[in-house]
């Protein structure tokens, strides 16, 4: 009995939930950019960027600012700051470990097992319904037909999803390493997307609504000339899911960190990567972490990997995520009057319609596209992110997984993307686009209550002292499960009242 408890006590504190303990290894140096040479080093940022700007910025948000007003925009200043303090603290974990966050997740008590399928079903229910394919569905019907699609139109827009759906599903075949391909498409994606947006908000939208934008970060309503937090009336379930959505969302923010380890920061060097099915070769991806010694030397390292991630996060993610939110807003509150309900299958080619309106078919044409190819990328990015994570959950809390097909982690990432596609043809004929969104956006804030709190255990507890977050960030993580908390609160009142 004393043997028995001797060994319970020396079990490290990493591994008492079933999983293997972090091997002991060098923090690599980090990469000391200048220049341009940023471009190179941030990514995991640029990805989860491209991932918030769609359903938030292009179909939630201005669902909403359209319907109750600009001075909701203080939501989204809110959330967007403490989704990037959230993704600084994802990328701590995946810096000083090499693992993704939800294998630390799956290091607390009571067993990896259980919290694997927890989050499992989380990811499922928020990114199972490809919501983002069957929205730019609606763009795409317009592109081509020039007009809102309508209730007659729901099967050849169901089959335009579906497309759009399969076409996200073959990008993933190719490249070298995933995260790379992403990386790229992302840089194009949103430099295009940001720019096309802030020239015709230069062009068309008005001072006054410049104005109203600005002030509507604090929640003044130059209308009414007041303070307006919550709009009387308001449909609380869409405002819940502008504050997911504000930003990334839920587990589209947590897969930041399976991203940070496949592109290589910090001790995410020695785990590996996954590679693609055309174009990669077999990459061994280590299936736990690493953890180092932080003597002066690991900190001079580790505090060169924090300015990448600072540069990341705050540079790219919130600078972007906060100017991808604020321009469509302007511009549909600009061609489309206060109080309409824009939601349908053809939302994601609202604003296009009403530009066409005012300003002519081409340009109606232009933001058709620009509104299509927003909603294909967000697509793109979650469903990869979707398969990363099970992927990953798989390969950490199963070795019969690990071996099977030689340890290759790609049969384990194609079987999963092959069973999501089909679901997803499945799923796209449940229920209207935008229904589906919003259903994903309300369970994206319900795992941020869950996550935020989750997060700061492993962190404070699983990390060494030095590595540990200081007292503000801590604070912040608590103050986001309570904004969320009390957004998804509002939305289920509103739902069973």
């Amino acid at each position: 009995m004393r043997a028995q408890a001797a060994a319970r006590t020396t079990i490290a504190v990493e591994a008492r939930s079933g999983l293997d303990p972090w091997t002991s290894a060098e923090l690599p140096s980090p990469p000391r950019p200048r220049g341009l040479g940023w471009l190179a080093v941030v990514g995991p940022g640029v990805i989860v960027l491209g991932a918030s700007i769609g359903g938030g910025e292009f179909l939630l948000g201005p669902a909403a600012f359209v319907r109750h007003g600009l001075a909701l925009l203080w939501v989204t200043g809110v959330a967007v700051w403490l989704q990037t303090v959230f993704n600084t603290e994802l990328m701590r974990y995946t810096l000083a470990t090499g693992e993704p966050v939800f294998t630390g997740f799956m290091r607390t008590r009571p067993s990896s097992t259980l919290w694997a399928w927890i989050y499992a079903i989380l990811y499922f229910l928020q990114i199972g319904w490809p919501a983002l394919a069957a929205n730019a569905a609606g763009a795409i019907f317009f592109l081509f037909v020039r007009r809102l699609a309508g209730g007659d139109d729901a099967t050849l827009t169901y089959f335009i999803g579906a497309g759009t759906f399969l076409a996200c599903a073959a990008i993933l075949l190719v490249g070298r390493r995933i995260e790379r391909t992403l990386e790229i498409l992302n840089w194009v994606l949103v430099t295009c997307i940001l720019a096309s947006f802030l020239v015709l908000a230069l062009i068309y939208v008005p001072g006054a609504t410049w104005v109203a934008a600005g002030v509507g970060f604090a929640g003044f309503d130059v209308i009414t000339g007041a303070f307006d937090f919550l709009p009387a009336g308001a449909d609380f379930v869409l405002i819940a899911a502008l504050v997911s959505y504000s930003g990334a969302g839920g587990v589209a923010n947590i897969v930041l960190s399976n991203w940070a380890r496949d592109k290589g920061y910090g001790m995410g060097a020695r785990a590996g990567y996954i590679p693609a099915a055309v174009g990669g070769h077999k990459v061994h991806l280590a299936h736990t972490g690493f953890i180092f010694t932080p003597d002066a030397e690991a900190m001079r390292r580790w505090h060169g990997w924090w300015r990448i991630v600072r540069a990341d996060q705050w540079g790219v993610f919130f600078i972007g995520a906060i100017l991808g939110m604020a321009l469509p807003a302007m511009l549909y509150v600009t061609f489309i009057p206060r109080g309409s309900d824009i939601r349908g299958l053809g939302i994601s080619a609202a604003l296009a319609s009403g530009i066409s309106a005012e300003a002519g078919p081409l340009l109606g044409g232009v933001i058709a596209f620009l509104g299509a190819w927003i909603l294909f990328k967000t697509q793109l990015d979650l469903l990869e992110g979707m398969v990363r994570a099970i992927t990953d959950i798989l390969w950490t809390g199963s070795g019969r997984v690990r071996g099977w097909r030689g340890g290759d982690v790609r049969a384990v990432y194609y079987t999963v993307l092959a069973v999501v596609v089909v679901w997803g043809m499945i799923a796209l004929r449940l229920a209207p686009p935008i229904a589906l969104l919003q259903l994903a956006a309300n369970v994206g804030g319900f795992v941020f209550v869950v996550a935020s709190l989750h997060l700061l255990y492993i962190n404070t507890r699983l990390l060494p002292l030095e590595l540990r977050p200081p007292l503000w960030r801590r604070a912040s993580l608590v103050a986001m499960s309570l904004f969320y908390g009390f957004f998804v609160s509002l939305s289920l009142w509103s739902v069973f009242r």
